[in-house]
């Protein structure tokens, strides 16, 4: 088979490129601009492209498929080409399925929790060493890449993300996977440049429902009562079996199952959920509820998800991917509640489009109340770059409900202000889907004052 990506640099992309080109498929790609780790990932199997930018040339009728990624435009070169000569298109998730339609396929959707999940249900699997391909949006301790498809394995576990397949495939990924078993961890309205309101937004997760197979299942937070009453009134033919916060005891800033009392290495109400949701589809998958206990006490996170960056007797520092309302507020909860006698210094860097809209930017209402101190940074030319009207302080501190709260649209004063603070009994939780301007946060960490 030979494979054509347009847009090969995506995080899913790249990784899908890699997993072809690992089972024999002749891979080559294009992409504008390629940045780290996609660039060097693509380099060590021989996929990156000797020049960067889109080249019609590249489009030859030996080609058994093109896969257009998102991050391409609808009159992009290549694409157009390759509609010319009748170059069978598929967005990743069209192609992920076409992999995989004679597999057990196991998809985790939700506005929030789902790569968490993902990882948790991989890290069971591999612990019992099953054979099983996945496809998941962070990269895990003990897995090369974040897609594996191969010929043998009889199942497999996707992230299913609500965006869209492609500029040319307006339909969100996960509708495309057709699960046969299938979670939804909660629903809170993202993606406003797409689904402009609520309404339509939870409409794409009924929809997701009806793609489930017949007789299939659903695994779903019924703590959410919008996502509970979706399911109620869904009239698929499935199983539909819901989940809650499982029994636990915290002791020491330490997190323990019950009945067994199994230490976990993460905590807060929202992974408790995530591992109740895992241990349903593990269950599924022919591993008991004592086998999931003994193999999630090792489980450390997914890269990005409460992130420890620092641990002394009296201060730790995380790093989180939350940006979005719920996401936000479960963060900063989870780490307060754990550590109830240590304050709680936390800062969120808005940087989607969704977050940096006027008229989105009050769903952060309230999502920073158990703070001690509360902190919201904004690159100053985030706002030039997406063209959009800068916020001012005071429209940020009325948004989140918060008059004390912190605000910087520069990294380096933000550094400052971060080195002036004694962090003596005292957590740090920093929260982006972007890059703090540039800064070093492993070496912010390791630098603060943390002395009594």
């Amino acid at each position: 088979m030979r494979i054509h990506f347009i847009a090969i640099g995506g995080s899913a992309m790249h990784n899908l490129a890699i997993a072809l080109h690992k089972k024999g498929y002749q891979v080559t790609g294009s992409d504008d601009a390629i940045f780290e780790p996609s660039r060097s990932r693509l380099d060590r199997y021989g996929l990156l492209p000797a020049e960067m930018g889109w080249d019609e040339a590249r489009i030859s009728s030996d080609l058994d498929a093109v896969i257009l990624g998102m991050h391409a435009l609808t009159d992009n070169p290549e694409l157009l080409k390759a509609q010319e000569k009748g170059i069978k298109i598929y967005s990743y998730p069209e192609y992920i399925y076409e992999q995989t339609k004679d597999k057990l396929r196991v998809v985790i959707g939700g506005s929030h929790g789902k790569t968490t999940i993902t990882s948790m249900i991989l890290h069971v699997l591999n612990y019992y060493k099953k054979d099983f391909d996945y496809l998941v949006g962070a990269q895990l301790a003990g897995f090369d890449t974040m897609v594996k498809i191969t010929n043998e394995a009889p199942l497999i576990v996707i992230e299913g993300d609500e965006y869209l397949a492609s500029p040319i495939d307006r339909r969100p990924k996960f509708h495309l996977y057709k699960a046969n078993l299938a979670v939804i961890s909660g629903i809170a309205w993202d993606h406003i440049n797409v689904f402009k309101t609520y309404a339509d937004y939870t409409y794409q997760f009924k929809l997701f429902i009806d793609t489930i197979v017949p007789g299939g299942k659903l695994v779903y937070c019924s703590a959410d009562k919008d996502l509970e009453k979706i399911v109620k009134e869904s009239k698929a033919d499935i199983q539909k079996i819901g989940y809650e916060i499982p029994d636990h005891v915290v002791k020491d800033g330490v997190s323990y199952l019950l009945p067994d009392e199994t230490p976990l290495k993460v905590f807060g109400d929202h992974n408790l959920m995530n591992i109740n949701a895992a241990k349903l589809i593990c269950a599924e998958l022919g591993i008991d509820h004592k086998q999931f206990d003994i193999a999630i006490g090792s489980f450390t996170g997914a890269a990005k998800r409460l992130e420890l960056l620092r641990e002394s007797d009296e201060t730790n520092v995380y790093k989180d991917f939350a940006h979005s309302p719920s996401k936000l507020k479960a963060t900063v909860d989870a780490v307060k509640a754990q550590f109830p006698d240590r304050k709680l210094v936390a800062c969120i860097e808005l940087h989607t489009f969704s977050s940096l809209n006027k008229d989105f930017l009050v769903q952060y209402a309230d999502t920073m109340a158990t703070a001690d101190t509360a902190i919201v940074y904004i690159d100053e030319k985030t706002f030039q770059h997406k063209r959009l009207e800068p916020f001012s302080k005071d429209d940020v501190q009325i948004a989140f409900k918060r008059a004390d709260l912190l605000f910087f649209d520069n990294s380096e004063e933000l550094k400052e202000y971060f080195y002036r603070v004694n962090f003596y009994r005292t957590n740090l939780l920093l929260m982006s889907s972007g890059n703090f301007g540039g800064v070093d946060l492993v070496n912010l960490a390791r630098e603060l004052n943390t002395v009594g």
